[in-house]
Order: structure tokens, then sequence, then C-alpha cells
């Protein structure tokens, strides 16, 4: 998906992915440069466009070989101003279903590479929660994973468990280009923080001018709550938002005006990785955040 100019990858379903493009496509209808970076008319907008993507993850996003996705439509711009006008600019959603296109611990592991050629790989794994599912396969000496567990035991649901069929999964490993070439490679890891976690960072990047580690350093915040696509509903009262030091008293207080419903904590916001390449002199920049373990080495 475009967003400003610079065309934004994701993976696809049974991926997670797309509601960081449908965040950015409903974000791209305001001027969050005149709104300001960390004010509390930034922060409403990119938590309210969260709740709206974040409710149609948990219908619609599974394995389309198994179930009707509609990603062109998730993704158009014709749904994303529907979207739009259900945001009310001074008061936080306390529900939120999903729309109609077709009319959290754990080690997670990311790694980005850019080489001389300029080739980009961008790369997540994860096991899921705590050891996975416990079974350690002969010989191997790593557990493998427990995703099956995202899946909906409602038959009826598009992530409905049944043999053979990917489950919905979290990790979005992600990269950004421009006029078809490589300029961004990141992820921001943490289960359901990682789409509102991109579209946080770009927006650092794209929006308010950011380089790429004053992007992953700058505050964040995760709204809690969303419907979930195990087929767990919207928490009552709209979900939580937890946000970082460095989010202003006065930005506080006025999410709090607008109906959010919201702590301050220093845990719970991912963390992230990135190479950002120079179009015009091909220098590469590393980032990484001081958030959990990582580096940026060059070679």
């Amino acid at each position: 998906m475009n967003y400003r100019g610079h065309t934004v990858w994701e993976l696809p379903p049974s991926g997670q992915g797309i509601a960081a493009l449908q965040i950015l496509n409903i974000l791209e209808g305001y001027d969050l440069v005149e709104t300001g970076c960390q004010s509390a008319e930034t922060l409403h907008l990119q938590i309210e466009a969260k709740k709206l993507a974040y409710a149609d993850r948990a219908v619609f996003y599974a394995d389309p070989a198994f179930a009707d996705v509609p990603v062109e439509s998730l993704l158009s711009r014709e749904y994303a101003d529907r979207q739009r006008g259900r945001i009310h600019r001074d008061r936080a959603a306390v529900d939120v279903p999903a729309g109609d296109p077709i009319l959290q611990h754990g080690d997670t592991a990311y790694m980005t590479v850019v080489d001389e050629a300029r080739n980009a790989v961008s790369f997540i794994q994860s096991i899921f929660r705590g050891f996975g599912s416990g079974i350690v396969p002969e010989r191997t000496g790593f557990p493998i994973q427990n995703r099956g567990q995202l899946f909906s035991l409602d038959p009826a649901h598009r992530n409905a468990l049944v043999p053979h069929k990917r489950p919905f999964h979290t990790i979005i490993p992600a990269m950004v280009t421009q006029d078809g070439r490589p300029w961004l490679t990141f992820g921001l890891m943490g289960g359901a923080m990682q789409p509102q976690g991109h579209a946080q960072v770009l927006c650092n990047m794209i929006d308010f001018g950011m380089d790429v580690q004053e992007a992953g350093d700058a505050p964040r915040f995760q709204h809690y709550g969303s419907a979930e696509p195990t087929g767990a509903p919207m928490e009552a009262g709209g979900g939580r938002l937890t946000v970082e030091d460095g989010i202003s008293e006065e930005t506080f207080r006025r999410l709090a005006e607008k109906g959010h419903r919201i702590v301050r904590s220093p845990h719970g916001y991912g963390g992230y990785q990135a190479i950002r390449i120079d179009l015009d002199t091909g220098m590469l920049h590393g980032a990484s955040e001081p958030r959990k373990d990582g580096c940026a080495i060059g070679y």
C-alpha cells in the first residue's frame, strides 16, 4: 500500500500484516503534521484507526486457502474513506464492530540484513508463548511453536480450526520501497503490538521527519482489548490504552478527556530494529531500540 509516496510491504493473511496497512490507509486522510507529533489529536487518530483495523482483523483475517479473505477490499481507498467516517475527533470509540469491506509475551527474534548490492531481508522467528508447544523433535534441539492456539473454535469463523489450515499469526517483518527501490527494512516484535507499532514508527519517519533511530526511540502507545481472531470480543469500555513516559501530561489529560482509559506503563511496546537505505548515497542507517536486546552492525 502507498502511504504518502512510500510503498509499505507487509505479510498477507493468515498473518496480521495488513492491519498495519489498514491503519496507515485511514491515517493518510489526516494531516498529522498539522495535528502535531505526540499530540493528543494525533495519538487519538492513531488509536482509533487501530481499533477499526483490529475489529476487521478479528473477523476477516484467516488462511485464504480455506476462507474468503477480502484483502483487496480491506485495503481499498474507498473502504478507508468509509472507515475514517467512523472516527469521532473528540471521543474514543467504546464499541467497534468490524466494517463491511465487501459491500503476548515471548522471546521473538527479529533480524534484517542489507548487502552491498542493496538486497534486503526482513525476518522474524518466534515459537509464540513460553516454550511453544513444549515438544522438541528428536535430534533437533528446538521446540515446535504453538501458533495453533490462535485458531477460533467457532466452526463458522473464517479462522476456525480445521486440518491443514494455517492459523492466524502475528509475526510480520516488513519493508518500505520508494520508486521500486528498497528504502526501509524493519520489524517491531510483540504480538498484537506489531501492526500498531509499525504504523507509529512509519508515521514518525514519514510524517514527522525522524531518522531511523529516533523513530524507534520515540514514546509509543499500545491499545489493548480489541476483538480477537480467536473469537474473543472487544473489552467493555473500548479497551485499555497504555502510554510510555515521554508522552506529556497535557497529552495524557486530553486523551483521557476524549474517553480513553489510559495508564502509564514501562512495558509492552515491542522491540524494533531497522535499516534505512539512503537512495541518493546508498548509505545504510541501522537502528536498534533500547527496549530489548539487539544491535546494529556494519560489516
